[in-house]
């Protein structure tokens, strides 16, 4: 029996229970001989977070009160934001892309804990002079949109209009993951607190029913178009080690990165695909153990690890840190050795060692990577930010909808 292309197209079109829609996509380019799917590996920079420069400079306990004073106070209000984990001082993984035709550059924040991409525009000038901006004009693909748009996240907002164009992952001039038809946000408003940030916009990486007004993420788009190999993604981060010698990492879109990465320990199901969030099943550092199930998710774009005030100040004390109020931090001996950081996910413990949860903020000060975290029964309990994701690959496997874990092979 032969089965003809054209049959077999509009069976899968057709079809709602064999067939997701990003897997319709493939088969049919396939099947079309149109199918050129591949993997990109997108290298990253590391720079300090603002956080970190304040910090030593003896500024972050104003700073803090500043944060409070523009955070909501109500339960309501913060359940609202759609963004609600998001401190943009606190990100330190940078990544470069283009729009348009010609490229036009941008540095963006590559943050898993959102999921609108926006870039200044030429109209914005307040807070905006010393970033690029894109000028739809000099885009031969773009396409007019016009519909307005305001994120508002916990420290801050940006609000403009919505384009549509060509987002290519990757400096201009090398090889570059290149993502047509895809909506993004022209901002002609920045709130201070991007100021002074050395990124030009944000690039979210979580699922659509986290973006504002629907507006389907970059990543979510190629793999909708069938432009990936695999509908899923790998982050690797460099350790943190001293602050003159840090690199920064890869992320890999469309496999898993066996390079910097070894085998996979284990994968755990999402239980909201939103944010990248899973449970953990327990937290434990020396004679502290929590084993309080909670909800948690992984997070690219947060610095630090973040938990019940409760649990996070179990851990510090286990490990010798103590907690300054003024500043929100807990300080520790740069040389202690406390042992590792243990977090149960499903059947596995995920231990990170102290190499990667004890961070330098200069002048032969050390703090211990874990901030005091809130979140008042709206969305996750916990964030696991960056010293999780420096000790185990994170694999983001948007189309089965679940997390995988793999020790980084760097020593």
């Amino acid at each position: 029996m032969t089965i003809k292309p054209s049959e077999l197209s509009t069976f899968i079109t057709h079809s709602t229970y064999f067939f997701p829609e990003y897997m319709k996509v493939f088969i049919l380019l396939a099947i079309l001989g149109l199918a050129s799917a591949l993997v990109h590996q997108h290298k990253i920079q590391w720079r300090e977070s603002r956080k970190m420069e304040l910090l030593r400079s003896g500024e972050y306990a104003a700073y803090v009160e500043y944060q409070e004073k523009i955070r909501p106070s109500s339960p309501k209000m913060l359940a609202s934001l759609p963004q609600k984990v998001n401190d943009f001082g606190d990100y330190e993984y940078l990544g470069n892309i283009t729009i348009g035709t010609p490229d036009q550059s941008f540095i963006v924040v590559l943050d898993t804990g959102s999921a609108n991409l926006w870039i200044p525009g030429p109209t914005c000038t307040t807070n905006c002079n010393k970033k690029s901006k894109f000028d739809s004009t000099k885009s031969s693909t773009f396409v007019k949109n016009g519909q307005s748009w305001v994120i508002r996240y916990e420290s801050g907002d940006a609000a403009g209009i919505l384009g549509e164009d060509t987002v290519r992952f990757g400096v201009k001039g090398e090889s570059q993951l290149a993502i047509p038809s895809t909506t993004f946000g022209i901002a002609s408003k920045i709130s201070a607190d991007f100021k002074q940030d050395a990124t030009d916009g944000i690039l979210g990486l979580a699922f659509t029913s986290l973006a504002v007004d629907g507006v389907v993420p970059p990543l979510i788009n190629a793999i909708n178009q069938g432009i990936l190999d695999q509908p899923l993604f790998t982050v690797f981060l460099e350790h943190r080690g001293a602050l003159n010698n840090v690199g920064g990492g890869v992320f890999t879109y469309g496999a898993i990165d066996n390079t910097n990465c070894g085998p996979v320990v284990g994968y755990q199901p999402l239980s909201s695909a939103t944010y990248y969030q899973f449970k953990a099943a327990g937290f434990k550092l020396g004679s502290y153990s929590s084993t309080k199930a909670a909800e948690v998710i992984s997070d690219t774009g947060t610095s630090f690890l973040g938990g019940p005030t409760s649990v996070v100040d179990g851990l510090a004390k286990a490990a010798g840190a103590k907690y300054v109020a003024l500043e929100g931090v807990y300080t520790i001996n740069c040389n202690a050795q406390p042992g590792t950081l243990d977090i149960t996910i499903g059947s596995n413990v995920y231990s990170i060692q102290p190499v990667n949860y004890i961070v330098s903020i200069g002048n032969g000060k050390c703090v211990f990577a874990a901030f005091r975290f809130d979140s008042g029964g709206f969305g996750p309990a916990w964030i696991l930010g960056d010293p999780f994701i420096r000790q185990f690959c994170n694999i983001y496997d948007i189309g089965g909808k679940r997390m995988g874990f793999a020790p980084s092979l760097q020593k």
